[in-house]
């Protein structure tokens, strides 16, 4: 970490010492992310010496690296449209060049997962933990970079989360031209395809057919900002297929245990999709499979979950209540990611030894990357105390919360 970075973090602490402690602790979290956790202007985790140092040893989590980097522009954006606040821009403009980098690094306008210099320290750390994901050689701006692979549909719509909620908030010429370059260059990549995500050399990582709500999720986007390229291949999928919108959503909420960042996902596309307008018939079909994936999740005590039905359908007071609850309840977790197993104080379920069937209270889930992605019904989990979490599931629903004024700047 550089000098410069140890002064910027230093003095963004001390100058929230003063302020209410849930806007105290969200400031805190993110000027630790861009001190530790962007080192090359994306968002990955670092391995520390021992836990609490200030030594990093390594960085970790890479392969996500695309999802969480959209997630802190999109929490990066709420702070801006909240506060106004210079330094929450220049975090903006960080993450966008960001992922500009992850969208060059392949040499074909696909996302990449990661992407690192190849003379970074930590270059063989990474590369041993992603291998699995393939190692491939990049260059940005004329430097040779690793980048990684085999890139997954979370990926895409972390970034077009962030990239919605920046062009939705910060209407000026910058930002947006950057989101539409952006998006535009990913969803061409896309659509030449035919909804493969294809890397250079012509393997398939993933799929987007059969999940028409994650292409239109993306295209609406793109319709936004690029409407003489994206308009009418948007309003044409969306009435052909908008009514089926529901279908995948009725299928996945009959498991709500396996595979729970699937939630995270189906949130963060219908955000994408009800945020902005659109005809009565293509909202309708929206709005269906909305309501039947809440009716799965909103008593799960997730607050990002809460604050995108806040920003999809306004207030509503019990709502409201549960996340100031589940955000004061996340600043009473412990930080680091030694392993938990609940399972003497909830009681296992289902024959499975690693879930209860009891929502657990927030303050007492086992450690994850971005909690709100991790089912409120796991019993065990988190391995390596050395890792450093980043916060940012901290810092995006507060600063929503904010936003939409189910925080106030004194916490309630």
């Amino acid at each position: 970490m550089g000098k410069n970075w140890v002064r910027i973090l230093l003095f963004s602490v001390l100058a929230a010492v003063s302020l209410p402690a849930g806007e105290r602790e969200a400031l805190a979290f993110d000027a630790n992310i861009r001190a530790r956790h962007m080192p090359y202007s994306t968002l990955i985790d670092p391995w520390l010496a021992e836990p609490g140092s200030d030594v990093v040893e390594g960085y970790t989590r890479c392969g996500d690296s695309a999802i969480f980097t959209g997630l802190f522009l999109g929490s990066q954006a709420y702070r801006y449209a909240v506060t106004h606040d210079p330094e929450a821009r220049a975090n903006v403009m960080e993450a966008l060049n960001g992922i500009r980098k992850l969208v060059d690094v392949t040499g074909t306008d696909v996302l990449a997962r990661c992407a690192v210099p190849v003379d970074s320290p930590y270059l063989d750390w990474i590369s041993s933990e992603e291998y699995a994901n393939s190692i491939r050689a990049g260059a940005v701006d004329g430097i040779p970079y690793m980048w990684v692979g085999n890139t997954s549909r979370d990926q895409y719509l972390g970034v077009f989360f962030g990239l919605t909620a920046a062009w939705n908030l910060i209407p000026e010429t910058e930002v947006q031209g950057w989101v539409s370059m952006l998006a535009t260059r990913m969803l061409n990549r896309l659509r030449d395809d035919g909804w493969l995500v294809r890397m250079p050399e012509g393997e398939i990582a993933t799929s987007f057919l059969g999940r028409v709500d994650h292409q239109l999720a993306l295209l609406k986007l793109g319709r936004r900002c690029n409407p003489d390229r994206f308009e009418g291949a948007y309003k044409t999928l969306a009435n052909l297929t908008a009514y089926s919108v529901p279908v995948p959503i009725a299928v996945e909420v009959q498991e709500p245990h396996d595979s729970y960042y699937k939630f995270c996902l189906d949130h963060l596309a219908f955000y994408n999709l009800l945020t902005s307008g659109d005809n009565w018939w293509i909202r309708h079909g929206y709005t269906n499979g909305f309501d039947i994936l809440r009716k799965t999740t909103d008593d799960h005590l997730n607050p990002f979950f809460d604050l995108i039905d806040t920003a999809i359908n306004g207030h509503d007071d019990a709502r409201d209540e549960r996340t100031r609850a589940a955000l004061g309840a996340y600043l009473l977790r412990p930080r680091e990611n030694t392993y938990v197993d609940l399972s003497g104080r909830y009681p296992p379920c289902d024959g499975r030894i690693d879930r209860t069937c009891q929502v657990i209270p927030v303050e007492d889930r086992v450690p994850a990357d971005f909690l709100w992605q991790r089912s409120p019904f796991q019993l065990q989990g988190g391995v390596y105390p050395n890792i450093e979490n980043s916060g940012l599931d901290y810092s995006l629903p507060y600063w929503m919360a904010r936003f939409h004024n189910v925080l106030g700047p004194d916490g309630q």
